[in-house]
């Protein structure tokens, strides 16, 4: 290597120091601006010039919201109108009211596996706290569980949501790596869902039955009755089921769950999976001058393939329901709001991955990997843990380990890339921590101590990450 590229790497390895500093630091950087920040920084060390500076910005920033942020866009409001609607809670009570008392995490896992699909684990984990208190509360009062019911349901539930928020799209984060990584979309649904199956059993009902035990957690109980309805002091009738409702649900806009059809609930979560599973059939199967391939390639687009889900929840889930379109409307409106954070660090993220590619530091970095013979699927691993950890997002982890191994990645978009976008997906949600949100949303909610939480959520989702990566290193073993 010349002193060039060594150059590079320690520019590279100051600025993620820098990032991570400026992050964690009592200046408390949002990531945003903190990407923006370091990737100037990266950019007039490397030599670029401020034209060239200025274009990179701009064009990493905007370039990942016309892949990305669109398709999250819609995925937000999808996600609002399952939970509007009360689908996600109907998918969840059909799954749960068929289980025995030993079989009902593998059955909260599968409700969390179905839900989780569309969105985001806290939303995903606000959703289900209703059925996860209702049930938890139900298993105490007969003392049927060893232990606390809470971690018994809710170990599961968090290793099927957070598996599903890092492993598989239509989830941001492995967005941004098929775009980045050049990898196909359909094939990384299906390599992630191989993976995610033994990671959530692993991870959620067998550690769940061995934590349980060993853990005496009991929420609030004025939460509970919150969640589940069941509030009858200092409250109206009124109060009650409006505090019945999720958190970030407008409550005015929400019908009592369980009126909506299992099938249509079913449907609306997976419409846009199913096309962009077809879009990889098509792919496989037919030849390229075939009408049906071009039709299923179009619908197939992620943004095409969220949009059209959207529709058919908006009217299906939305108008069908009987809510008024205004609050439809704002229903909507709110759930953008909700993601207006991530979108901005999706574009602080491209515009970190673009100063990489533009100042060289992607091919030094490529040039240094090869020279130790590093496993490509370990080192984006350990990349986005140790990002994801330091920063406290997990979307910062996989950005940064995308726009790192981008240039290592084969442009034909096989299996390979494929697995290196799961492997760092599985790298962002280890260690999860203190300075992560989602952390403080599990103690919180179920009334945790410090110990408590590290025990269950932190070593959960570290349990997801490091399985996900075992499951990479296998898969890759015959590819």
């Amino acid at each position: 290597m010349t002193g060039h590229a060594w150059l590079l790497l320690v520019t590279l390895a100051v600025a993620i120091g820098v990032l991570v500093l400026l992050i964690n630091s009592r200046l408390r950087f949002h990531p945003f601006v903190a990407l923006m920040l370091v990737s100037v920084g990266v950019a007039l060390v490397a030599g670029l010039s401020t034209e060239q500076i200025a274009e990179s910005l701009e064009k990493g920033a905007g370039g990942i919201l016309g892949d990305v942020g669109v398709t999250l866009a819609f995925g937000a409001m999808l996600g609002r109108l399952l939970a509007n609607s009360g689908a996600t809670e109907r998918i969840a009570r059909v799954i749960v009211d068929r289980a025995g008392v030993r079989s009902l995490p593998w059955y909260m896992a599968g409700a969390a596996f179905v839900i989780g699909i569309p969105m985001f684990f806290e939303i995903g984990l606000i959703v289900l706290l209703p059925l996860i208190f209702s049930v938890a509360r139900r298993l105490q009062d007969s003392g049927q569980v060893k232990g606390s019911p809470y971690v018994y349901l809710a170990t599961p539930t968090i290793a099927a949501l957070c598996t599903l928020h890092g492993m598989v799209p239509p989830h941001p984060g492995p967005l941004i790596g098929v775009e980045g990584l050049h990898a196909d979309l359909g094939t990384t649904i299906l390599v992630g869902l191989i993976c995610a199956v033994p990671t959530i059993i692993l991870s959620g009902p067998v550690y769940g039955r061995w934590i349980a035990p060993r853990l005496a957690v009991n929420p609030d109980r004025e939460l509970v009755a919150q969640f589940t309805g069941t509030a009858t002091t200092n409250t109206t009738t009124e109060t009650q089921a409006d505090s019945a409702e999720p958190h970030g649900a407008t409550a005015s806009a929400s019908p009592r769950p369980g009126g909506v059809p299992l099938g249509w609930a079913l449907a609306a979560v997976l419409v846009p999976v199913v096309l962009m599973l077809l879009r990889t059939v098509a792919e496989l199967a037919l030849d390229e001058s075939s009408p049906v391939r071009h039709v299923l390639t179009f619908t197939g687009e992620p943004v095409i393939a969220m949009f059209a889900g959207f529709l058919f929840a908006l009217f299906a889930l939305g108008y069908r329901s009987g809510q008024p379109p205004e609050k439809v409307r704002e229903s909507l409106a709110d759930s953008i709001k909700s993601v207006a954070g991530i979108l901005l660090i999706i574009a602080g993220g491209g515009a970190f991955n673009q100063v990489l590619e533009d100042s060289g530091i992607g091919k030094a970095i490529e040039s240094a990997a090869s020279g130790a013979h590093l496993n490509l699927l370990l080192l984006g691993w350990l990349i986005a843990l140790v990002l994801s950890f330091s920063t406290g997002s997990a979307t910062v982890g996989i950005v940064a380990a995308t726009g790192i191994l981008g240039p290592m990645a084969d442009h034909g978009g096989g299996v390979e890339n494929s697995l290196l976008v799961v492997a760092i997906g599985a790298g962002s949600i280890g260690l999860n921590y203190v300075n992560h949100a989602g952390f403080w949303l599990v103690k919180e909610s179920f009334g945790m101590t410090l110990g408590q939480a590290t025990k269950s959520h932190t070593a959960i989702q570290t349990l997801v990450s490091v399985c996900g990566l075992l499951m990479a290193l296998l898969l890759s073993l015959f590819v």
